[in-house]
């Protein structure tokens, strides 16, 4: 066991960024959460990435609360990723949302170098959704179906098992978060357009960002881009992208009924 310290709160990008610079061995694992790793965690892991000759391999959750009791057996099923991980687990389906959490990742150390620098502008695309995403574009990605680890849930989580918009009120508020988190989101993708290899995607990258910056003066509806939405929101859930569509772009239907659904909460 090895130690590093930093005498500075250096941020959480770069605290991932100072240990990665660290990392001797083939492979690298992150352990940064207060969560519980079950014993054949990191044995079960090597095995598939090794066996299938892959470059980076994540499992499922368990989802417990502070004294470990089990919230929920799956966390893919919880936040409705399970059947796109199922079907798809490629580039495309890692594009708008990210599916693969860090704690539950191994992979192997070649790829440090290309996903370096790890972003530093927006806290909607951390350390795991880079390396996932930047790996999806040309190596290989697998998955263990099974929880691997024990996800622990209280009130002190900086990332959770929760939606941001499950604590707001207002529906305007709401509609703002989705559009800033978009727009930081592909703001990101632009800014580091040399990390994507195709050009189509970096096209792609410009025409979502201009189009979440024009949905902020959208009051009633929006009839433009509605090809563009429905490509980028293809590999999700129904009810997600229902949710979506109306909020951004029908925000006079939309508004009405997140105001019930609030209430029946």
């Amino acid at each position: 066991i090895e130690l590093y310290f930093s005498n500075e709160n250096k941020g959480i990008a770069q605290n991932f960024e100072f240990l990665l610079s660290k990392v001797k061995s083939d492979y690298f694992m992150f352990s940064d959460q207060d969560d519980i790793w079950k014993k054949e965690k990191i044995e079960k892991s090597i095995y598939k990435l090794e066996k299938s000759n892959l470059d980076l391999v994540f499992s499922d959750l368990e989802v417990v609360n502070e004294n470990l009791q089990v919230i929920c057996k799956s966390y893919w099923k919880l936040k409705g990723f399970y059947k796109k991980i199922k079907k798809y687990n490629n580039f495309e389906s890692l594009y708008l949302n990210n599916y693969i959490t860090g704690c539950t990742i191994i992979c192997k150390s070649k790829w440090i170098e290309k996903i370096m620098p790890i972003p530093k502008t927006s806290k909607f695309i951390l350390h795991d959704y880079w390396l996932s995403l930047i790996v999806s574009q040309t190596g290989t990605i697998g998955f263990i179906d099974e929880p691997l680890i024990k996800y622990r849930q209280h009130k002190n989580n900086r990332v959770g098992s929760k939606k941001q918009s499950d604590y707001i009120e207002k529906f305007e508020d709401i509609r703002n978060l989705f559009i800033k988190v978009k727009i930081e989101h592909f703001t990101v993708f632009v800014n580091n357009s040399d990390k994507f290899i195709n050009e189509n995607t970096r096209e792609l990258n410009k025409k979502c960002l201009n189009y979440f910056e024009s949905l902020r003066k959208v009051k009633f509806i929006n009839f433009k881009n509605w090809g563009l939405f429905f490509k980028i929101y293809k590999y999700e859930k129904f009810s997600y992208l229902m949710e979506n569509f109306l909020i951004l772009n029908i925000p006079i239907i939309a508004k009405p009924l997140v105001k019930i659904i609030k209430k029946v909460q």
